[in-house]
């Protein structure tokens, strides 16, 4: 008889421990689906925005007020530098090639930048002519 009251016992808190995990693990995603889930996603959603407009400033940058290069003459580029501006390109006479990053607000120049910037001011910049093969151009052949 006490091994049977014994085992009753046993059985019951094994039923009452499952219960309560099922019960707490319930809770838990409640709790996460009300409060923790949509502040994680307001979050994300304002750093998206954030992204967003920072890319569509950089787009309009050379049309928006006291930017010092004539539109027509930049590029936008985007990675790893926003333009680069051809000053003396609309009168047919390229005089400088500049490369300018915008930013806005309290941002900062990344280490890719900050390469690009170096090897820039450093004069670590040349030119380089590449030769389409004549035999990849020959008019009524195509490639395979």
């Amino acid at each position: 008889m006490d091994v049977i009251l014994l085992v009753v016992i046993l059985l019951g808190l094994l039923i009452a421990f499952y219960i309560g995990q099922k019960i707490g693990a319930s809770r838990k995603h409640t709790e996460w689906e009300t409060t923790l889930m949509p502040h994680q996603r307001q979050d994300a959603i304002m750093r998206s925005r954030a992204v967003l407009g920072g890319q569509f400033s950089e787009n309009l940058a050379p049309y928006l007020p006291n930017f010092p290069f004539s539109p027509t003459e930049c590029r936008f580029i985007g990675k790893p530098i926003d333009f680069i501006v051809f000053k003396g390109a609309d009168s047919k006479q390229i005089d400088e090639v500049i490369f300018v990053e915008v930013k806005s607000g309290t941002s900062t120049i990344n280490k890719h930048e900050k390469n690009l910037k170096e090897a820039i001011e450093q004069k670590r910049v040349r030119w380089v002519e590449y030769r389409i093969p004549k035999d990849l151009t020959k008019k009524g052949e195509t490639l395979e």
